[in-house]
């Protein structure tokens, strides 16, 4: 019982939120009340058992607690007078028990609010996991490795950048939808590259953080059904989420997509991914995540490494590098090019890459410019591009990987 409330609150929480601020405004303080409502129902319905509209009561409880706070802080500020008086509106300090619930979800805005422009990405992801996921600012903390107090910091800014930005609550309309839902999917992609390759720390993937990720995109997906891009994030999440279980061995090491045990990739996830991309793709116009989601597809249905379709997979990376200019996306196309044609044509767009400021730096093309290296035979080369790629990296378990690899080159 105490899982199904726990579970149920979960869901309910950022629909009681953005019902409170689309009525009051006031987020910090509405977040206050919506917590206090979630702590009394899970306190409460494990033993007297779940209300009829378990999400009107959690609006008519956080309503009523949020109505005592803005009369505490009105009051505050006329005692202490250092601030303009100012006066709510009466409908606002009527019991919230006179007015019935909102049947309409407010989460679709309560996520473009979170994503506003605005923001940093940071603050973006710090504010949606806390106000739209329900986790803890003591859980963000943990999931991106900072002391709680900053994430404190950072979510206060955040909410106050929103207050005093005047954004009416609402779903923006027109090119300002359209900026605002990239930002939207933009956060959950981070949200979700976080859990499923960690950038630091002793472990190499954080589920609970992709399981959030993944969430909050079918919640996205469920509130704009006909919009192929959302679908194609949940896709892409889905698909890639898929081989998570064989990405690592009983001793936490990491092992590449082509060792895995492909017996282990969660069938369920990938015949969804594929049904969802498979669905988008038709519809219009083709986005960047459908694209990678068409990619995991390519990958996740192949029988073996040796059966994958790198060619195609080349193809996709090609339509994709013509939408983005992301040097990762690159990066990843080398590596389709030397699946496809050989190593030393991987090698040629990596010596491009290498005079790329944003990733000239990064692990990634160190480690890959390793693979490709030892797979055209250059073991010497191999191995310092290998311990290249570990001193660059502070994930643990891809230090040790990459520091492994390197080792067995020894000669």
């Amino acid at each position: 019982m105490i899982a199904e409330v726990e579970g149920l609150l979960r869901l309910l929480a950022p629909q009681v939120l953005g019902a409170l601020v689309r009525r009051y405004g006031h987020f910090g303080t509405a977040e206050d009340a919506v917590q206090e409502a979630l702590l009394a129902a899970a306190t409460q319905w494990p033993g007297e058992g779940v209300p009829d509209d378990p999400r009107a009561w959690l609006i008519t409880v956080a309503s009523r607690r949020l109505t005592d706070l803005l009369r505490a802080e009105q009051a505050r500020q006329r005692r202490e007078d250092t601030v303009a008086r100012w006066t709510l509106p009466d409908q606002w300090l009527a019991p919230a028990a006179d007015r019935p619930a909102s049947d309409s979800d407010d989460t679709l805005i309560l996520l473009f609010m979170c994503c506003h422009p605005s923001l940093s990405p940071a603050s973006q992801i710090a504010l949606t996991l806390r106000a739209v996921g329900g986790l803890t600012t003591a859980e963000i903390a943990r999931a991106f490795l900072v002391p709680e107090a900053t994430m404190t910091r950072r979510i206060t800014r955040a909410k106050q950048r929103i207050k005093d930005s005047g954004l009416p609550f609402a779903v923006p309309t027109g090119a300002e939808r359209a900026e605002r839902l990239g930002a939207v999917l933009h956060v959950l992609y981070l949200i979700f590259n976080e859990g499923y390759a960690s950038t630091s720390g002793p472990r190499l993937h954080r589920g609970e953080l992709a399981a959030e990720a993944i969430r909050l995109a079918r919640l996205a997906h469920r509130l704009l059904p006909d919009d192929s891009e959302v679908a194609g994030l949940l896709a892409l999440m889905l698909l890639v989420d898929a081989r998570r279980p064989a990405r690592t061995g009983p001793d936490g090491a990491l092992i590449p997509m082509a060792e895995q045990d492909r017996g282990l990739w969660n069938a369920a996830h990938i015949a969804e991914g594929v049904a969802l991309v498979t669905e988008a793709l038709p519809r219009g116009a083709v986005g960047p995540y459908q694209l990678q989601a068409a990619i995991a597809a390519l990958h996740d249905e192949a029988p073996s490494a040796e059966e994958t379709d790198w060619p195609q997979i080349t193809a996709l990376y090609e339509v994709l590098m013509g939408l983005t200019d992301n040097p990762m996306v690159a990066l990843n196309h080398a590596v389709a090019v030397a699946m496809a044609r050989g190593p030393r044509a991987g090698l040629d767009l990596l010596g491009r890459l290498a005079a790329d400021g944003r990733i000239a730096e990064d692990h990634r093309l160190h480690a890959v410019r390793a693979h490709l290296l030892e797979l055209a035979g250059d073991r010497a080369g191999a191995r310092e591009s290998y311990v290249a790629a570990a001193r660059r990296t502070t994930n643990l378990p891809q230090q040790r990987y990459l520091y492994g690899r390197a080792s067995r080159l020894e000669t």
